[in-house]
């Protein structure tokens, strides 16, 4: 199973995927209710869930109460390596941020000469 950064990002780049990823974020989901959600065919909907199940983003479980009956499942854990990379932004332009308003500073009251 990929779980890199960019297999990640790639099946988040689909705005039906993170639609997909908001449902399941509620609660979980069988395919067909996902399908009923989008205008666009089971199959497509399928395929969706494949590739983020590829990257690790969603699980599929076999219901109880049903065994022929698939259930998916976000998992959350698998966003930890993006909320690490985004961290590390956020932390270099905060950074970068602080040191130009410190030069913005210095030079507004005459000392960046």
């Amino acid at each position: 199973m990929v779980t890199d950064l960019d297999g990640t990002l790639s099946a988040l780049a689909d705005p039906t995927r993170r639609r997909i990823l908001e449902l399941l974020r509620d609660r979980p989901h069988r395919a067909g209710e996902l399908s009923a959600a989008f205008a666009i065919t089971a199959p497509a909907v399928s395929r969706h869930l494949k590739v983020l199940r590829r990257v690790g983003l969603v699980e599929e479980r076999f219901d109880d109460a049903d065994a022929r009956g698939r259930v998916y499942h976000l998992r959350p854990e698998a966003l930890v390596g993006l909320r690490a990379w985004l961290d590390q932004v956020q932390a270099f332009w905060t950074d970068q941020l602080g040191a130009f308003k410190e030069h913005a500073e210095r030079l507004s009251k005459g000392q960046g000469q």
